[in-house]
């Protein structure tokens, strides 16, 4: 019976209650080692009647084992396998050893693990409990804690303890519990339930040292007074109180007991082996028994196990055994291992060493290289990082540090990858030009994702200086320029472009010239110079290179080109192929990949995909860790949310993004966040407040350099003005916009400055919209003809010519409400009634109605996927789908796929 946990036990009711029920929910305990968490977490065990319960506990020695904790958890779903999304199934296989195959995205596998745990509770509720989730080697970790935060409605549990400090970033995101110190009056009836003799006095001198913690309590109310104040009355640290305890009991033990425990500890508690190596060691298992006797250990019954009281037990004896003791534990351990557990006897030997030794640092690259192709990179990290510790030679020593920390970025541990680089030793000549473009290339990455994307920049371009090739100088250039682009320095941007287009003239391979050549081209576009030829150059390059096909990350610069180029011939085979690279790409590349997508489908008519598509990414952008894939798909459903007329939404999405872009320099999101806004405020009539936002936008383009007229919103800014009665200044921006429009010579800009000077035409106003709007017809924009159809509608309405303007305000009107534009359709309409044409408003109903995981749902069901299907493309069970679904019938007042299909497409 537990004492003084009557609300975290009625928490976790709550939680169990749920899932029983189909609501999924997670629950990460949090606390101080000793405050009970372990306790808490087998009383909870016993209230999971009629659940199927799957566990793993974290240890020290199993920390470097790939996927064990994992393996433990799923091994009763194994037989479940073959019935989830064969590409996750693949995936999980492999990591867990089950059969070989490429190394697949970490994340990946933790949408199988979803997947395969949802699956097993269609049988019956399903109980997770993974006692100190810090302990648990970090790719089990990593896999179990992704799937935990997706469940939704599946009847799923899931319980995880942790020590305060050692595992935020795993339980960020989860449902928290904090156990604290246990109050007076439940620590008496403890001490009292162990029947210590402790006085009042004495229990509160020992309460107000150990802040209630029970074993604190339980440890040491029989001697209250060991642990005195260390300096202005304030206690020792909780562990080392607990530590010196153990510490202190452990050395009563006989010395060949203690040796005993000590094996056992090495042994991870395996009887069988310990009991192998005590006899190789001349000590006898049987020794073990003190242990048990004094409180310290347990067997547990019928698992050929030994368990610790508590892991600070198991560190303190580890830390008060002699040096050369331990070593020798280690080494007969190592011995007593099959010759196939080459991993482990690697790890072991290690252990066992105290100098550098080729043989083991060779043996654990190859546990390194093992773990790597599970895509275990946690362990895979640790490992290299180890042998390079054991290295002899001081290059070697570099090489490997360099291989650590390239796993350990793998494994999405950007911090520890960067503190593994600083400790790079200095480099013989003959490695130097080899590590360096690594080193480089490797802080760049982390620096783009996590980091500062300028001194990310400044990297790329010095690897390029340093690469040892024409086609590696010419990639390394084209992410510099990619990198640039976040930034939005057009100074920058105009440097790298001159530098491309050397570096694609000598590239040899496509991947190599196709990205040099792309990358050219929107430097140029950046800075004003041009661009376009190298843009339309590079389609052909890129449709041609496979490699960049074949490639997760590299698949998004097939939509570059037609990106920048913007119009409605340009890039149809490469979207096409973008298409069908997303339903392969790894989580990770997928924030970054689905923001092109969205982007794309935002500036046609593919406004409701394009949602789901930001949606998404943002979603997963977070999950990741991607700080700058979330600030840019921010921006961009800002953007769109400005269009469609979600006001609240584009506000709060425009500030997120505004801070994430301050912190980071990311001028591009910071560019589009203001558009947005401005627009926004435009479109609901605020003019004044519309006008601060598309000029502190046009400030901001202007000291960054960049002259793109596709950037600059001058066309807005003429709208603004008129709505101001500034019509000298507006006329003035519609002829400079109209200068910088024809100067790049593409036609959505040309568009927008042809009505431009539309709306500040004295009288011949026809001339400039008829240009306009064949210009929009050579681009795919649907929302830029509508504004321009409107502006003309608008004119001619004014200047009495009724019948005329109907014509294009229909047309408006038409686009604006086959796109969603809420407030654009309301102002299309409302002039159709001042010519005297009635307009019946429409509700919002239909897929404007529902909500982004509703409205993703749906597009993916519509397009034919199965349930499972679409649980697998969103990494969410089944079940969430279907809960979805339930949700998307009642809104649409629907009640079949085929009907789904049909609401969709009609929107």
């Amino acid at each position: 019976m537990l004492i003084g946990r009557e609300h975290e036990q009625q928490v976790i009711d709550r939680l169990v209650s749920g899932a029983r029920i189909g609501a999924s929910g997670a629950l990460a305990i949090t606390g101080e080692p000793g405050v009970g968490k372990t306790s808490l977490l087998r009383w909870a065990e016993g209230r999971l009647d009629g659940f199927r319960v799957v566990r793993a506990t974290g240890t020290e020695p199993e920390r470097e084992i790939p996927f064990a904790g994992l393996l433990t958890v799923l091994r009763p779903a194994l037989g479940l396998l073959d019935t989830i999304a064969p590409p996750q199934a693949r995936a999980l296989a492999t990591a867990l050893a089950m059969e070989e195959g490429p190394a697949a995205d970490r994340f990946a596998i933790g949408a199988a693990t979803l997947s395969l745990l949802c699956r097993l509770a269609e049988e019956a509720p399903v109980a997770v409990l993974f006692d100190d989730l810090h302990l648990l080697d970090r790719s089990s970790a990593g896999a179990l804690v992704f799937a935990a935060r997706r469940l939704s409605a599946d009847p799923v549990a899931v319980l995880a303890t942790a020590r305060t400090g050692e595992a935020d970033d795993l339980v960020d995101g989860l449902g928290g519990l904090v156990l604290t110190g246990l109050d007076r009056t439940s620590a008496r009836a403890l001490v009292d339930r162990l029947g210590a003799p402790v006085s009042d006095e004495q229990l509160t001198h020992v309460h107000a040292l150990t802040g209630g913690n029970p074993l604190a309590l339980a440890e040491l109310a029989e001697h209250p007074a060991t642990l005195v104040p260390t300096g202005a009355d304030l206690p020792p640290p909780l562990s080392s109180a607990l530590a010196t305890s153990f510490t202190r009991r452990v050395r009563r033990l006989e010395p060949r007991a203690r040796s005993a425990l000590l094996v056992a500890a090495v042994c991870n508690g395996d009887l069988r082996l310990t009991a192998e190596v005590c006899t190789a060691l001349g000590l006898d298992a049987a020794d073990l028994g003190a242990a048990q006797e004094a409180g310290l250990a347990d067997v547990v019954a019928g698992s050929g196990e030994l368990t610790f009281r508590h892991p600070l037990l198991r560190a303190a004896l580890h830390r008060d055994s002699p040096p050369e003791e331990r070593r020798a534990a280690h080494a007969a351990v190592a011995r007593a291992l099959p010759e196939s557990d080459t991993d482990r006897r690697a790890w072991h030997l290690s252990e066992s060493l105290w100098a550098p030794d080729e043989a083991v640092a060779s043996m654990l690259l190859g546990a390194a290289s093992r773990a790597a192709a599970r895509s275990a990179h946690a362990v895979a990290s640790s490992a290299a990082e180890r042998a390079a510790r054991l290295s002899p030679d001081r290059d070697d020593l570099a090489r490997r540090l360099v291989d650590a920390a390239e796993h350990s970025w793998a494994a999405g541990l950007g911090a520890r990858a960067l503190a593994l680089l600083d400790e790079v030793p200095p480099l013989s000549a003959e490695l130097a030009a080899e590590l360096a473009t690594r080193t480089l290339e490797l802080r760049a990455a982390i620096a783009v994702r996590t980091g500062s994307v300028r001194e990310a920049a400044a990297m790329l371009e010095r690897a390029a200086a340093a690469a040892g090739s024409a086609d590696a100088r010419a990639v390394l250039l084209a992410q510099a320029l990619h990198a640039t682009l976040f930034l939005a320095d057009g100074a920058a941007a105009g440097r790298l472009a001159d530098d491309l287009a050397l570096a694609a003239g000598a590239a040899t391979s496509d991947r190599a010239r196709a990205m040099a050549t792309v990358a050219a081209g929107m430097g140029k576009v950046m800075s004003g110079r041009g661009g376009i030829p190298e843009l339309r150059a590079a389609v052909p390059l890129l449709a041609a290179s496979a490699e960049l096909r074949s490639d997760a990350t590299g698949v998004a610069w097939l939509l570059f080109a037609p990106l920048f180029l913007r119009d409605a011939e340009t890039g149809r085979e490469l979207r096409a192929r973008v298409e069908e690279a997303r339903a392969r790409a790894g989580i990770g590349a997928l924030p970054g990949l689905l923001f092109l997508v969205a982007r794309d489908g935002a500036t046609s008519d593919g406004w409701v995909r394009a949602a789901a598509d930001y949606t998404e990414a943002i979603r997963l952008a977070r999950d990741t860790g991607q700080a700058t894939e979330l600030a840019m798909s921010l921006s961009g459903l800002a953007w769109l949310e400005s269009r469609r007329g979600g006001e609240e939404e584009c506000r709060a999405l425009a500030a997120e993004c505004l801070a994430l872009c301050a912190d980071r320099e990311l001028h591009w999101g910071q560019t589009w966040a203001l558009f947005s806004l401005g627009d926004l405020e435009l479109s609901l009539g605020h003019a004044a407040a519309a006008l601060e936002h598309l000029r502190a936008l046009d400030r901001l383009l202007t000291s960054l350099s960049v002259a793109d007229a596709d950037l600059a919103p001058h066309a807005e800014l003429v709208d603004v003005l008129l709505r101001l009665g500034e019509v000298d200044e507006a006329t003035r921006t519609a002829a400079a916009y109209a200068e910088a429009a024809d100067a790049k010579g593409q036609p959505w800009a040309r568009a927008r400055a042809q009505r431009c000077l539309g709306l500040v035409a004295p009288d011949d106003f026809d001339g400039p919209f008829a240009a306009a709007l064949s210009l929009h017809a050579q681009t795919v924009d649907r929302f830029e003809t509508a504004r321009t159809s409107l502006a003309y509608g608008e004119r001619l309405r004014r200047a009495g010519r009724r019948v005329d303007a109907r014509v294009h305000l229909r047309r408006a009107l038409e686009d604006f409400t086959l796109l969603g534009a809420r407030v654009w359709t309301e102002r299309a309409a409302s002039e159709l009634d001042l010519t005297g044409e009635r307009v019946p408003r429409r509700a919002v109903d239909g897929v404007e109605s529902l909500t982004p995981q509703e409205l993703q749902v749906a597009l993916l069901l519509a397009d034919g996927r199965t349930t499972r299907e679409a649980a697998a493309a969103l990494f969410v069970s089944p079940k969430t789908v279907e809960y979805h679904l339930r949700k998307v019938y009642t809104k649409l007042g629907i009640r079949s796929r085929e009907e789904l299909a049909v609401a969709v497409t009609t929107g």
